[in-house]
């Protein structure tokens, strides 16, 4: 409710102005507040949600200033500040301890990973690599109250249509059976070993050791196999590289590479690739591969050089974009890839 949030502006000016007591804006901000949970006892109603379940909770709601702040200190709009390079992000975020603590995961996990990489085509360092990105395998989940700060979220109004779906869906959780206290996470709604948002949890959600519960945030098997049933709703294909880093001789004409299309989605992000080419097209074109082999001839691939030319630079097929679909950032889906081969090695 953005106009509250300006009365309670209005109100805090007032006080100043000695027109208002505090304690009077507070009664007002908490009556906008109650007024707006109960509004969403329909919507909770049409998903099954119990009005049991709302009534154990919305008393004892507060908004949390501090997730407000926190959203209103995202970047967004405006200009865009010019892209850093790729690699000081890359020493950050595929360094040592990380590889190590990685393959401590992976090897521990190994009987699981095989066999969820068997059901789902989604290699085993892949999933190790998000849990490591996202969690520091487990080290650090968040520890915001997810209702409160959803709900904080979903009343201030400025990304309701954002955070709205998010509370419900975690309304939902918690009449699913979910504990109260397994439902903390990042300050927008993340939450368990994947970070996966309560929608996501919902719907992608999976049970990797048979026990019948869906525990991201305590099974590392559930974890795993919710990661790997989320790349492939995303479009993961088996036995296919996410990318290449390769070397890009120094002649290559760029001047027909651009892609073709105008992205939706992420255009920041996108806007930085080539077009779509195979990989036989990119070898003819005098490009390298930095160690190992080339993908099939026919795996179709775009260019990505992060640094800038005559610097690393990668081929990246159709599994990156699966990367991207779990956090819409190059520097982000590139760190995952890189940190999923040092793992494997």
């Amino acid at each position: 409710m953005r106009s509250s949030i300006m009365s309670l502006l209005l109100g805090l000016a007032a006080v100043m102005a000695g027109g208002l007591t505090a304690d009077s804006v507070n009664a007002q901000e908490d009556v906008a507040f109650r007024a707006y949970l109960e509004s969403l006892r329909p919507k909770a109603r049409t998903m099954g949600i119990r009005d049991t379940t709302l009534d154990s909770v919305f008393p004892g709601l507060t908004p949390n200033p501090r997730v407000v702040q926190l959203d209103q200190n995202q970047p967004g709009g405006g200009a865009y500040a010019p892209i850093p390079n790729f690699e000081p992000y890359r020493r950050q975020h595929v360094d040592a301890a990380r590889i190590g603590r990685g393959r401590t995961a992976y090897l521990a996990n190994r009987a699981r990973l095989a066999r969820i990489e068997a059901e789902t085509g989604v290699p085993e360092e892949v999933m190790v690599a998000i849990y490591g990105h996202e969690t520091n395998y487990g080290a650090y989940t968040g520890d915001f109250d997810l209702i409160r700060s959803l709900a904080t979220l979903s009343y201030e109004g400025r990304r309701r249509t954002l955070f709205e779906p998010e509370l419900l869906a975690t309304l939902k959780m918690l009449d699913n059976g979910v504990p109260r206290s397994r439902l903390v996470g990042s300050w927008a709604g993340a939450t368990g070993y994947p970070q996966f948002l309560p929608s996501v949890y919902l719907r992608l959600g999976k049970d990797g050791d048979g026990d019948g519960r869906v525990d991201i945030w305590n099974s590392e098997a559930d974890a795993l196999a919710s990661i790997a049933n989320y790349f492939v709703h995303a479009g993961w294909r088996r036995g296919q590289p996410w990318g290449i880093a390769v070397s890009v001789p120094a002649g290559l004409d760029r001047s027909g590479l651009a892609a073709r299309t105008s992205p939706a989605r992420c255009p920041r992000v996108f806007n930085r690739h080539s077009r779509w080419l195979s990989m036989a097209e990119w070898r003819r074109m005098g490009i390298v591969p930095s160690g190992g082999g080339w993908p099939a001839d026919r795996v179709m691939a775009t260019l990505l050089e992060p640094d800038g030319p005559g610097k690393t630079a990668y081929l990246l097929t159709s599994n990156y974009r699966a990367i991207l679909d779990y956090n819409c950032s190059n520097f982000y889906a590139l760190s995952v890839g890189l940190l999923a081969d040092a793992v494997k090695q």
